[in-house]
């Protein structure tokens, strides 16, 4: 079965109970994104774990308020260490390198017995501001994680046919 049950089972978290992460655990999700590809390996990110109930509550502020932030065990704020790299297509790699990381990170925390939401909603201003983060970095998106405190929501999937073509259109 691989991944397929925590990809079936996963949904977007938004009540979180509270709880702290297990440490254990944590290190495996920030492992899963540490191992992600990147284009040409260049692993343009820094992950900075909020876990302090201050700061996540600023970190709130900054994400317009958005509730699961401050509720989450904790969020992981995924920045960009390298914003100048451009691939032959003419597109920065770093939104879609933080992209693979954040997702693996989402899947292990489902395999982890954790939920998980993405966060692109945020003044990234604001953030820097609250971690004191190099205005040299972008952060990209956030990952907020904790026990689920709410019964899973699963939305409808295309099927298949909508979604797969081999070889033409």
């Amino acid at each position: 079965m691989g991944l397929l049950p925590e990809i079936k089972n996963r949904f977007s978290v938004r009540h979180f109970k509270d709880v702290p992460l297990d440490p254990e655990k944590l290190s495996r999700i920030l492992e899963a994104g540490r191992l992600a590809p990147s284009a040409k390996n260049r692993q343009p990110w820094r992950f900075l774990v909020v876990d302090d109930p201050a700061i996540k509550s600023k970190i709130s502020s900054a994400a317009y308020g958005q509730q699961h932030v401050k509720d989450a065990g904790a969020v992981i704020v995924a920045c960009s260490t390298n914003v100048e790299y451009i691939m032959p297509n003419g597109q920065p790699a770093y939104p879609i390198d933080i992209t693979f990381a954040v997702s693996f990170m989402m899947l292990q925390a489902e395999k982890e017995g954790y939920g998980s939401c993405i966060v692109t909603m945020f003044n990234e201003s604001s953030v820097h501001d609250i971690l004191t983060l190099p205005y040299s970095m972008r952060v990209v998106m956030m990952l907020a994680v904790g026990e689920k405190d709410e019964e899973p929501t699963h939305t409808d999937r295309k099927p298949t046919s909508q979604v797969i073509s081999f070889n033409h259109w």
